[in-house]
Parts: structure tokens; C-alpha cells; sequence
């Protein structure tokens, strides 16, 4: 009984925390993140979006050693931002006033990582950490190419609690870089894996405080 308590526990705690990172997608600043800015940011998102991805997802799944876990993670986040999505549109906001984030298959690498390497953890940190910041922007950039431009959204329907200096910009790629995937995925891929690290780390201090 205590070790299904045990394990039940953990996996609540994974819902739970991947709740709240959801949290920093849909409800950053009063604003939707991904709709105002994935055109303009891309780059920023995707750092933000890899490294938020891999330190829960690594966490979780180093807690539990079971491989899918991140998977199951990313699962969560994704089906909380549905419902949050939902809930935009029973207010009236069109169908693409949310555009999910795409975690899934970043976190799926990670978790064939893992498995793969028979559960190295630094196998999981460095290989696993830089495929998920380099795939992460690329699976975005395709599903933002498979809906209406965003900033379309974001100009017809302003949120009332949107700061001046927040206000969506039209989108000057070719003026800083030719490629935001491009350097999103390499800017991604690097951070990633120090952040993985990091995720690792605090699984190390958790068994650590549970132990004591």
C-alpha cells in the first residue's frame, strides 16, 4: 500500500507542476504568449519553451526512472492548454485566438534517450537536452505555419490588460537574423542541456530532503 501511495504521489506531483509550467505559456503578464508573440519572439519563445520542457520533464522522469514519463509530462501541459484554449473560445475569441504549443515530440526524444542509453542520466542530460531544444522550435515553427498568423489574432482581439509597451509588433525577421528556427534551435539546444542538468540536480536534492 505505501508504495502505491509512494508512486501515486509522485505522479500527482507531475500534474501539478506541469500545470503551473502551462501556467507560464497561457497566463505570462496578462497577455497569451504564444499568440502574441511566436512571430515576433520566436527565437525567445523557443529557448523559453525547450528550457521549461526539459527541466520538469527530466525531473520527473529521473524521480521516477521510468522511461515516458516525459512524455507523460508534456501530455499534461498540452491537455491543460487545450482546456485553457476552450475556454477562450466559450468567451467568444475565435478558434486560433490560442495556438498550442507543440511539447510532445520534444519530450518523446527524450524519453527514447533515456531508454535508449538503459537510463543513463548523463546520456539523458547531454543527448537528451540538446534534441529537445534543437526539435522544439522546428515542431513549432510547422505548427504555427499551420494556422492563421497569429498577430492577425493578436491585432483583432487586444486584451484590455495589455501593457502599451507589450503591444504586438510587426514581425522584422530578415532585419536580425534569416532563420528564427535556425537560431532558436541552436540557442535552444545549448541552453538546454545546462538546464537538464539542472532538473537532474534538483531530483538529487529532492531524494536528499525526502531521505532526511
Amino acid at each position: 500500500l505505501m508504495v502505491w501511495l509512494r508512486r501515486t504521489t509522485h505522479y500527482l506531483f507531475i500534474v501539478v507542476v506541469a500545470v503551473n509550467s502551462t501556467l507560464l505559456t497561457i497566463n505570462a503578464g496578462d497577455y497569451i504568449f504564444y499568440t502574441d508573440w511566436a512571430w515576433t519572439s520566436f527565437v525567445v519563445f523557443s529557448i523559453s519553451q525547450s528550457t521549461m520542457l526539459v527541466v520538469g520533464a527530466i525531473y520527473y522522469m529521473l524521480f521516477t526512472g521510468v522511461p515516458g514519463t516525459a512524455t507523460y509530462y508534456a501530455t499534461i501541459m498540452t491537455i491543460y492548454t487545450w482546456v485553457a484554449k476552450g475556454a477562450w473560445f466559450a468567451l467568444g475569441y475565435p478558434y486560433d485566438f490560442v495556438v498550442i504549443p507543440v511539447w510532445i515530440p520534444s519530450a518523446m526524444l527524450l524519453d527514447l534517450t533515456y531508454w535508449a542509453t538503459r537510463r543513463n542520466k548523463h546520456a539523458a542530460i547531454i543527448i537528451g537536452g540538446t534534441l529537445v531544444g534543437l526539435s522544439l522550435p522546428i515542431f513549432n515553427m510547422i505548427n504555427l505555419l499551420l494556422v492563421r498568423d497569429p498577430l492577425e489574432m493578436a491585432f483583432k482581439y487586444p486584451r484590455p490588460t495589455l501593457p502599451p509597451y507589450m503591444t504586438p509588433i510587426e514581425p522584422q525577421v530578415g532585419k536580425f537574423y534569416n532563420s528564427p528556427v535556425a537560431l532558436g534551435s541552436g540557442a535552444a539546444a545549448v541552453l538546454s542541456v545546462p538546464i537538464a542538468a539542472l532538473g537532474a540536480k534538483l531530483n538529487t536534492w529532492t531524494y536528499r530532503w525526502m531521505a532526511a
